[in-house]
């Protein structure tokens, strides 16, 4: 068993970047302050890889403190770029599902609480079971002013209360399990999307949700579930390893994918235009990485940026 890592000074710690890393190092305080506010198991231990010669633990001669602090921050801004669109798309699944919920079955929390209200077949009986556990400790929950105030009120949780409780894992869970017709219903506000994709969209952007929730590395993080392929896969002649797309599965840009299907255009405009400016600004900052290798990382293919022009279909 190899010996446990000893405790190193901030300064030592530059020190050992530097002489035995050898990393190059401008300015000695700037590196402690950054060690200081980041730690040196986040920074290194997250963003390193891409700086070494493959198949090694040496570094590509020349690398920078400065080109790794960049790369962590420009995760950190994707990080928060993407967790406000998926908390949008969150929020606008919530608030379907609650309105078409209710609009079959009544207000009243009875009616959201009855496994009998969702499609009941075996195969969803543990899913169901978990989400009433779920609705059970949400209803019951005294952290949320709100659900405090209609259980006292009126003796009553609406699921439109109760929806803004649940995870966004929750809720693709009872996405799941609702009635076709519901899930029928909610398909119908997004353009070119099935029951069986929005499904796998929720799924995997929920994983994507509580990486950035939780500050993962999030430019290489992949999941298990993968999206369904798309128009989008053929029309930007992404390649294929076998039957299997290289890219848009299950990395980063089937996040990207999930977000052309999801939101409105105006809004996936917007989104781009900042994800272009952070891959832009970061590749000013980069001189031992390449665009291309950074776009591999991310499961990016070269054209991305084409991904708007395209009507979209199944």
């Amino acid at each position: 068993m190899a010996a446990s890592k000893h405790f190193l000074t901030f300064t030592q710690q530059v020190e050992s970047l530097k002489n035995e890393k050898h990393i190059e190092i401008s300015d000695y305080q700037y590196a402690e302050e950054s060690l200081q506010k980041i730690g040196y198991f986040s920074l290194m231990g997250g963003y390193k890889h891409l700086f070494r010669i493959p198949f090694s633990k040496k570094y590509r001669p020349g690398t920078t403190f400065d080109e790794i602090v960049a790369l962590y921050q420009f995760d950190s801004n994707l990080r928060e770029l993407f967790l406000k669109y998926l908390l949008q798309i969150e929020r606008h699944i919530g608030n379907l599902m609650s309105y078409y919920f209710i609009e079959a079955y009544g207000i009243s929390q009875r009616e959201y609480m009855n496994p009998d209200n969702y499609n009941n077949i075996p195969r969803n009986r543990n899913t169901i079971g978990r989400l009433m556990k779920k609705l059970h400790g949400a209803i019951n929950s005294t952290e949320h002013g709100y659900v405090n105030y209609h259980r006292k009120q009126y003796g009553n949780i609406p699921l439109w209360v109760t929806i803004s409780v649940l995870t966004f894992g929750s809720l693709s869970k009872m996405y799941k399990v609702l009635p076709q017709s519901l899930r029928s219903k909610v398909c119908r506000h997004f353009s070119a999307v099935n029951q069986r994709q929005l499904e796998r969209y929720l799924s995997v952007l929920t994983k994507y949700r509580n990486a950035c929730a939780h500050g993962e590395r999030l430019f290489t993080y992949k999941t298990i579930d993968q999206i369904l392929d798309t128009s989008l896969h053929i029309k930007l002649k992404i390649p294929k390893k076998g039957n299997q797309y290289v890219y848009g599965k299950q990395d980063l840009f089937a996040v990207v994918i999930a977000f052309r299907y999801l939101l409105t255009k105006e809004d996936f405009s917007k989104f781009k235009r900042k994800l272009v400016l952070e891959i832009e600004e970061l590749n000013k900052k980069l001189i031992h990485i390449t665009e291309n290798e950074l776009l591999d990382q991310m499961g990016f293919p070269n054209n991305w940026k084409n991904i708007a022009r395209y009507h979209l279909t199944p």
